[in-house]
């Protein structure tokens, strides 16, 4: 076996673009918030505290289980009274959640000028890759204005 193999290094950001473009109606919102990475992660990955303040329909979520690598289950309530529980990748600039019916992804990186972050989520289809693509640019664009707002705050 050769050790030729091509090896792909992808950033958090292009990681959660490929991975939404394999779902259909996924839509990825991108926005440079200028603040360092470790100021926007904190807040981003602090998903008892911090989540649901940004995130437009999570009203809060707790942490059931950590499995261990990044890896936890977490039950999550929708400011609309619905629930759901997420199994979540957390990992530095990564957070993937899952539910029966929904979808959350959040990735960041360091870039010139402060830390881009992406955000896709949405209805998941049951069954199929796909997501019900009604108000997700919408959600994701005010997700990133909340978090921005947050982060210019916390940087001060």
């Amino acid at each position: 076996m050769s050790s030729s193999w091509p090896v792909a290094e992808l950033d958090p950001v292009r990681r959660l673009r490929v991975l939404a473009s394999a779902i259909a109606g996924a839509h990825v919102s991108e926005r440079v918030i200028p603040a360092p990475f470790d100021v926007v992660w904190r807040i981003a990955s602090d998903l008892e505290r911090s989540f649901g303040t940004f995130e437009p329909d999570m009203r809060g979520l707790t942490i059931d289980a950590d499995l261990g690598g990044g890896r936890l289950v977490a039950r999550a309530g929708s400011r609309y009274g619905m629930r759901a529980r997420f199994d979540v990748d957390l990992r530095p600039g990564w957070c993937w959640m899952q539910s029966r019916f929904l979808l959350i992804g959040l990735a960041a990186t360091a870039v010139p000028g402060g830390t881009l972050v992406a955000q896709t989520g949405g209805v998941r289809v049951p069954g199929r890759a796909a997501l019900v693509p009604v108000g997700v640019r919408a959600a994701g664009e005010r997700a990133l204005a909340a978090l921005a707002l947050q982060a210019g705050q916390s940087a001060r």
